[in-house]
C-alpha cells in the first residue's frame, strides 16, 4: 500500500518553520510517526511523510496529496493539533474521497467521542499505532472490512525496528545551543508510574498502567546506529522520567561508557529521585549527563499535594543543590496559576526558583489539558477559559482558567527570572533554545542578543 504520514505539529511553530532555528521544536522528529513508518515499511508498505512545518500553507498540502496519490493517509493528533488535522482531513477528501484517512495519537485516545464525531476520519486508532496502522494497511490491500474505531495493539518495544529518521532527512536542533551537533532525541520507554493530576490518567489511557521499557542493549544499539550513520554527537532521552528505575540507569551508564560513548546527553528526572540517589546521579554525570529537566512545578507544599506530585519543596531545593555539586545543568519546569492557588503560594514558587537559579527557565501558566484529572476538575467547576484546541499548548501566555489574576502572574513570572533573561525569553524565540543569559553568553550570536536585551532593559523598553 502507498501511504502518507502527516506531521501536523504547527500550533507553536507555524508553516515554513522547519529547521529555521526559531524554536527547537521546529526540527524535532515525531517519534510516533517514525516508529509507525519503520514498522509499516518492514511489512512491505510504501511510506512517505508530509511535514506541515516545511510547507507554505494548506494549499501546498493539498497539492502534495494530489501529486502523490496515496491510498491512505495517517495523521497523528495531539490536542493542540486538532484543528490542523481536521483541516488536512477535509482537504484529503476534497482531492479524492476514496483516500482512507486514519487518525491516531494522544487526542483520539483520550477524547474519542470528539474525534469520532467527524465523518471524514475513516478509521480512528486508540492507543499505540505501529501494529494496528500496519494491520489496517494490510486489510485495505486485501479488501477486508475494518472497524472504524480500533484499540491499538501495544508493541514489545525491543521487537520494534528503530525509528525511521529518514522521514525527516536530518538531525534535530539541540535543546541547548552549547550541545554539539548532530543532536538527536530517542525514546527508551512508554508510560509513567506517577499520578500527577495535571497529566494522569491520560498516559494510562494511551499506554496502559505502569511503564514499558526497551532493554538497555536495544537503546545502546540504536545509539550506535545513530553514531555510525549520522555522526551523533549529543542527544536527549525523551522519556517522561528516565531515572525512575535506578538499576536500569546504572546498567545504561555502564553500557554507555563500555561502548565508548562520551556524547553529552539530557534527560528528565524528578527532584525526589535525585535526592534519594546521589551516587547514581554522580555516575550519570561521569557517563555524560549534561542537564536534567526537572518538573519542580511549585514552591508551595499545599499546591504540590493538590497536584499529586509526590514531592516536597525541600526535594526541589536539594535536587538543584546536588545538580550544582556535580556540574549538571538544571532546566526548571514550573507552573503558576494553578486552580485555587493564592498569591502568596505563587510567590512561594517565585522564591523557590530564585533560590534554585536554574540554567534554563521553563515556566507555564497552568493549562487544563484533556485527559487529565485537573481538566475534568476545571470542566466540572466551570473554570476553563480555553476556546480553541491550540490554546491547550503549555505556555506562560494567555488566560487559561477563571479566578486567576493574570496580570499578577505576569509580574510574578518576571520576578522569578533575572531581568535580562526575562526580557530575552519573550523577545527572542531563539532564546528558548539557548537558556539563561549565562548560557547565552557562550555563543557569539548569543552575546549579541544579551547586549541588545541589556540595552533595552536599561532604556526601559
Amino acid at each position: 500500500m502507498k501511504a502518507i504520514l502527516v506531521d501536523a505539529s504547527i500550533s507553536s511553530c507555524g508553516f515554513k518553520s522547519y529547521n529555521t532555528g526559531e524554536l527547537m521544536e521546529s526540527s524535532w522528529i515525531h517519534h510516533g510517526l517514525c516508529s509507525i513508518s519503520a514498522y509499516a515499511k518492514q511489512a512491505g508498505h510504501s511510506i512517505s511523510l508530509i511535514d506541515l512545518r516545511t510547507l507554505a500553507g494548506y494549499e501546498e498540502f493539498k497539492a502534495e496529496i494530489e501529486k502523490r496519490k496515496p491510498a491512505a493517509v495517517g495523521l497523528s493528533m495531539m490536542s493542540v493539533d486538532f484543528d490542523a488535522v481536521t483541516k488536512c482531513a477535509a482537504l484529503i477528501k476534497q482531492v479524492d474521497s476514496a483516500i482512507k484517512v486514519i487518525v491516531g495519537g494522544p487526542h483520539p485516545s483520550i477524547m474519542p467521542e470528539e474525534v469520532s464525531a467527524n465523518p471524514q476520519f475513516d478509521h480512528i486508532v486508540l492507543g499505540e499505532g505501529e501494529i494496528t496502522f500496519t494491520d489496517i494497511l494490510n486489510s485495505l490491500e486485501a479488501g477486508r472490512q475494518i472497524e472504524r474505531i480500533i484499540r491499538g495493539t501495544p508493541a514489545d518495544l525491543d521487537r520494534l525496528p528503530f525509528a525511521d529518521r529518514e522521514l525527516y532527512g536530518g538531525h534535530e536542533a539541540p535543546i541547548l545551543a552549547e550541545l554539539p551537533v548532530p543532536f538527536m532525541t530517542v525514546i527508551a520507554a512508554r508510560g509513567c508510574i506517577y499520578n500527577c493530576s495535571f497529566c494522569q490518567p491520560a498516559e494510562k489511557i494511551i499506554f496502559g498502567k505502569g511503564l514499558r521499557r526497551r532493554s538497555v542493549p536495544s537503546l545502546l544499539s540504536e545509539l550506535e546506529t545513530l553514531r555510525d550513520k549520522y555522526g551523533l554527537k549529543s542527544l536527549m532521552i525523551h522519556d517522561d522520567c528516565f531515572t525512575e528505575d535506578v538499576e536500569y540507569v546504572k546498567e545504561f551508564c555502564a553500557g554507555y561508557t563500555a561502548r565508548g560513548f562520551k556524547m553529552p546527553f539530557v534527560c528528565q528526572s524528578r527532584a525526589d529521585i535525585i535526592c534519594r540517589n546521589e551516587e547514581t546521579i554522580k555516575m550519570m554525570r561521569a557517563a555524560g549527563l549534561h542537564m536534567f529537566i526537572i518538573g519542580f512545578e511549585s514552591g508551595n507544599q499545599r499546591i504540590l499535594n493538590f497536584l499529586r506530585k509526590g514531592t516536597k519543596v525541600e526535594h526541589n531545593i536539594k535536587a538543584a543543590e546536588i545538580c550544582r555539586k556535580y556540574g549538571i545543568k538544571v532546566w526548571a519546569n514550573y507552573m503558576l496559576g494553578i486552580p485555587g492557588e493564592k498569591k502568596r503560594e505563587t510567590m512561594d514558587t517565585v522564591r523557590m526558583i530564585k533560590k534554585i537559579k536554574p540554567d534554563h527557565y521553563s515556566p507555564a501558566f497552568f493549562t487544563p489539558h484533556p485527559g487529565s484529572d485537573l481538566f475534568t476538575y476545571c470542566e466540572n467547576n466551570g473554570l476553563s477559559l480555553i476556546k480553541s484546541h491550540e490554546e491547550y499548548r503549555r505556555s506562560p501566555l494567555g488566560q487559561k482558567i477563571k479566578g486567576i489574576d493574570y496580570e499578577f502572574l505576569k509580574r510574578a513570572l518576571a520576578d522569578s527570572m533575572d531581568p535580562v533573561t526575562h526580557s530575552a525569553f519573550f523577545r527572542f524565540k531563539k532564546f528558548a533554545v539557548y537558556g539563561t543569559a549565562a548560557a547565552l553568553k557562550k555563543t557569539a550570536p548569543g552575546r549579541k542578543i544579551v547586549e541588545l536585551v541589556k540595552k533595552a532593559v536599561r532604556s526601559g523598553k
